[in-house]
């Protein structure tokens, strides 16, 4: 049976593994948000109680 030749088929798998590992983690790994979080400050902000009437 030629399906079960791993010849072709172990170089398709080492090539694409290959592939995954060198080619795309730097692009990932290089990609920044637009809009990166502040880092928090040590002070915390004054909050005003809740003021409205409970009817």
């Amino acid at each position: 049976m030629p399906q079960l030749n791993p010849s072709p088929w172990f170089a398709i798998l080492v090539f694409s593994w290959l592939v995954f590992l060198t080619i795309l983690p730097p692009k990932v790994m290089a990609h920044t948000y637009p809009n990166d979080p502040d880092p928090q400050t040590s002070e915390k902000s004054k909050t005003d109680p809740w003021n409205w009437p409970w009817y």
